[in-house]
Formats: C-alpha cells, structure tokens, sequence
C-alpha cells in the first residue's frame, strides 16, 4: 500500500497504518511522531523524514527509512529492526531491549542509553559515522558498534561515552587513542572472538548501505566493557 502521509496528523498516519494489513510505503512523512510504535508482523519503508520516537517499543515489525530520522528512534524496542538510510537525532535505542537498529550515518546524544539484555535477546545498534556525547550511558547490555566512515576530521565518538555502564559492550572502530572513557570500564583491542562478532554486524551493514566490507574490516576495533560490578562506587559518597 503507497500512503501519503502530507497534511496528515500522526495520530491519523499511525492508525492508518494499524489498520493496513499489506507491506506499507510511505511518501511526504513530515515530522509525523511514533510511526511504526508497538507493531509486529509489518514492513514499512518511508522516503521521507519521520519525527520523534518512531519504532518506539516496535515488537517485530521491519521499518526502513531512506532519509534522516530525529530523536528516539528505537525507544524500548523488543524486538525488529530499525534502517536508517541517513542519520538520527538523540536518544536511540534508549531502553533498548532487543532488536536491531542500523544507521548510515550519525547518531546525536545519548544513543544506546540504558540499553539491556532481556532474556536472551540481546539488542543491537550500529552506527556507520560518529557518535554524539554520553554513547551507552548506563548501558546494561547489548552491543553497540560505531564505525567512524567520512568522520572527517571529527572523533569516532564525543564527550562521556560510557559513563555508569555496566554490561554488554561498546565497539569503536580505531584505536581511540583521542577519546577519554570513565574509570569504571576497561577499553582493549578486539580479541578474534570480537571480531568473529565485529564481522557479522560490518556484513550486515556494508550489504544495506552498499558498502566494502574488507575495507571496513582494514581497521584495529577497540571493545569497552565494565570493569566493575558496582560501577556507580565511586560517583557517590558512601555513608
């Protein structure tokens, strides 16, 4: 079904798209928030730019988008998967607890945050470009993996990544020499068990955004993990 979302409040867009059963493509979305939230079973590719919060708690369904997308996209996912054939705004993936974003671009503040693996699933978020400030904050699992493409002269990833994390992992393609993380978490080179994992992610995304894999593979990773079971100790006086 071709739907054209112009002139379109959100509210009717999303109950439109509730109520249509076939593979759905939208055209003209402006702004529209929570297009996709809470659905299963459904694909939706948009060629315009949809507004905040879209995939928010999504359970299944398959959404792509082939322009930008702002904040929150992805926000307490459980399971689907989010491509952004762009870049996104702040907040994605927050609560994350399964499913699988992927963003051509970059991502704004604070994505991953809170992210955690819930009974198994382990949530999933790549980022081809750089990262914004407070990457994977409190990050309690899943794994976050930003490869740094076309940075141009900007670092892989801002101010605080990491702070309070303590699970899952944070992948950073480099060797991030430039980049300050917090006394809780240890950063090393991937280990050939992280690249196992490393090569499955780059694959997928070098075949959704139609790019090399060996030469996106041509780099060190460095892999960020807590080091520490109580990571909130030492940002607190103890009484």
């Amino acid at each position: 079904m071709l739907l054209d979302a112009r002139n379109m409040e959100y509210t009717a867009l999303n109950e439109t798209i509730r109520n249509t059963d076939s593979e759905i493509e939208i055209i003209n979305c402006l702004g529209q928030r929570f297009v996709g939230a809470g659905l299963q079973n459904k694909t939706i590719t948009i060629h315009s730019i949809p507004g905040n919060a879209l995939g928010a708690y999504l359970n299944g369904a398959q959404i792509t988008v082939h322009s930008n997308a702002q904040d929150a996209v992805g926000d307490t996912m459980n399971a689907g998967r989010i491509v952004i054939h762009g870049s996104i705004g702040d907040a994605a993936g927050y609560a994350m607890r399964s499913g699988e974003i992927y963003v051509q671009g970059n991502a704004g503040y604070c994505a991953g945050i809170h992210m955690k693996e819930y009974e198994g699933k382990v949530p999933v978020i790549v980022i081809g470009g750089c990262a914004g400030s407070f990457l994977g904050e409190y990050q309690a699992g899943g794994i976050i993996l930003v490869l740094g493409l076309n940075k141009m002269g900007k670092r892989i990833v801002h101010n605080f990544p990491c702070t309070g994390m303590h699970g899952g992992k944070l992948i950073l393609r480099g060797d991030c020499s430039d980049v300050t993380f917090p006394s809780q978490v240890s950063a090393s080179v991937a280990t050939d068990a992280d690249m196992k994992l490393i090569k499955k992610y780059v694959e997928e995304y070098c075949a959704l955004f139609d790019a090399n894999v060996w030469e996106v593979l041509d780099s060190p990773f460095t892999v960020v993990r807590p080091d520490s079971s109580n990571p909130y100790k030492q940002m607190y006086i103890a009484n």
